[in-house]
């Protein structure tokens, strides 16, 4: 899995929170643009905006439920909006209008593919999440199990997904600072990193969760605009926007026929099954669901978040298409002035090339801005996942036994925060030359493999052990890495074997069942008297699960 500028790369690249890494590697590919003063007057406007609200969020997160959760305050829709900030990423944005402007709709395919794990969350997990969690997952995964073996297995898995997606990340936002603001990689790296240290160690979740509304918000509006101005040239009629495109693009009727993206059945299920239970099992998402009041705040944030993700990814697909002629048909967009030759700036350029042929500098600038605020918010909600781990589960839970007074443990996600920070900076100075695809399929891998599986078991099965858990946990984080450094991504292209040993790029479909059987087997194999206690309290935690009678007020176990 390449991430070069190619169709398949942009496909995966769409994905999720991961997506700025592909863009990140694609984009490294491309060449770095002047600079850009409108684009930094804005992120600056933005910058300030974002600070005010951590000044004004610190002075409210004084407990370790004000870092992690936002004291459980948060509405329904405006979690359903921070969710939506975090799954709509820049490289959404910039990877699948690229696509739907080579492709057509192997674009929106993919786009339904990543939506399908929505479901999955809002009908089996969301209202049991709240219910039974406190700060982190591992606080529903280790209810009735042993609790310093699981939330230690947790707290890895976590840790093993956070820091790959911050390596992603920080990849991705030096590579589109270097192309739209025209910035040095090393600064956009330092400039991410203490903001986002500022964000999560003085305002926790409050301020996160604010700044992934307001980027969601000015997504949301910057697409529209955008897809309004470009409508007026087709007299805001679909049929005529198609029918045009189809008439210039080299794929004539094709564009709006399934293509060669799914050719290779085995990695598009692999691929599908990753993104949908792996959403499911990545532990800044699974956060959100524990600052809502209470279930059925958490069912309504998943059912806004559902909606305007899918509002979004219409919007990306309307502008693919009209990019293929209000872009492809100018010169002005094209090295050289030469139609059908290399687009300025890289495949990746075109929504930006598109902003700019229907709002001019202004709204190119505002776009570009758009583009970094999103990889901040990504980052922040990354960096609180990571520090909740460290100082709720391994910290207070772990070390001090639930014995660690609240302030040391605020204190302490405070450090591991900064710790984050200054490792996601230098990995992502490490890493700038890296192809970082398997990154994202290690992170996807993992949290479909280690923690999706023992989380539902958890929630569903009253057979489940502590043996069972931590055989599948760990199986499941393992067999997914194994499989990764395997494959073509890192044997052939990072290690420079001349084949790779695992023939697919994607290890879900073959690692997640082996932690599910692992899970299953090890769990009905033991017959301890720890073990018979574990599924007597299954009833306790069903019930609560269901009512929620505890939730507001009980710790964690």
């Amino acid at each position: 899995m390449r991430a070069m500028i190619s169709v398949r790369s942009l496909a995966l690249g769409a994905g999720l929170f991961a997506s700025s890494a592909f863009a990140g590697d694609a984009i490294s590919q491309t060449t770095k643009q002047p600079i850009n003063l409108t684009a930094i007057g804005m992120f600056f406007i933005f910058v300030l905006m974002t600070l005010a609200i951590t000044y004004w969020a610190a002075s409210r997160t004084k407990s370790t439920a004000d870092f992690y959760t936002a004291g459980g305050g948060i509405t329904g829709a405006q979690n359903g909006m921070a969710i939506a900030g975090d799954y709509m990423s820049a490289a959404t944005l910039l990877g699948l209008t690229a696509m739907m402007y080579t492709r057509g709709v192997d674009a929106y395919i993919y786009m339904i593919a990543f939506f399908v794990g929505w479901p999955v969350i809002l009908f089996l997990m969301a209202e049991r999440l709240r219910n039974l969690g406190k700060f982190t997952f591992a606080d529903i995964t280790a209810y009735r199990l042993n609790q310093g073996k699981v939330r230690t297995m947790a707290a890895i898995s976590s840790l093993v997904v956070v820091c790959f997606y911050l390596v992603a990340q920080m990849v991705g936002a030096g590579q589109l600072i270097k192309l739209l603001f025209g910035l040095d990689y090393g600064i956009a790296l330092v400039v991410v990193g203490a903001l986002m240290m500022v964000y999560v160690t003085f305002g926790g979740m409050v301020a996160t969760t604010w700044v992934q509304i307001i980027k969601a918000g000015m997504l949301l509006f910057g697409g529209t605009t955008v897809v309004i101005l470009a409508m007026t040239q087709f007299n805001f009629s679909f049929d005529e926007l198609t029918t045009r495109a189809i008439d210039v693009h080299k794929l004539g009727t094709k564009l709006l026929a399934p293509g060669s993206l799914l050719a290779d059945p085995v990695t598009a299920i692999s691929l599908g099954l990753g993104l949908m239970f792996g959403t499911a099992g990545l532990p800044h998402i699974l956060m959100r669901f524990f600052t809502v009041t209470d279930a059925k705040e958490a069912r309504k944030s998943v059912l806004y978040a559902s909606g305007i993700v899918a509002y979004f990814f219409n919007v990306v697909a309307l502008m693919g298409l009209a990019a293929i002629i209000i872009v492809g048909q100018n010169p002005e967009f094209f090295e050289g002035g030469d139609i059908g030759g290399a687009i300025i700036g890289g495949g990746n350029m075109v929504a930006m090339h598109l902003a700019k042929a229907v709002g001019g500098d202004i709204l190119l600038g505002f776009l570009s801005a758009v583009a970094f605020a999103t990889i901040l918010a990504v980052v922040s909600g990354l960096a609180l996942a990571g520090a909740s781990a460290i100082s709720h589960d391994i910290y207070s839970r772990v070390i001090m036994k639930g014995k660690a007074t609240e302030k040391a443990e605020l204190r302490m996600s405070k450090f591991a925060t900064i710790g984050l920070g200054v490792v996601a900076v230098l990995l992502g100075l490490a890493f700038e030359k890296m192809n970082v695809a398997f990154m994202v399929a290690l992170a996807f891998g993992v949290a479909a493999s280690a923690n999706f599986p023992v989380l539902i078991l958890s929630m569903y099965w009253k057979g489940l052990t502590t043996r069972g858990a931590l055989a599948g946990g760990y199986l499941g984080l393992f067999s997914a890495v194994t499989l990764v450094v395997l494959s073509k991504s890192v044997w052939v292209d990072v290690f420079g074997f001349a084949a790779p040993l695992f023939p697919y790029t994607q290890p879900a479909l073959f690692s997640m069942p082996l932690a599910f059987l692992a899970t299953i087997i090890v769990s009905n194999m033991d017959t301890s008297r720890a073990a018979e206690a574990e599924r007597e309290a299954f009833g306790d935690q069903y019930v609560r699960a269901q009512t929620g009678l505890g939730a507001a007020s009980a710790s964690s176990h």
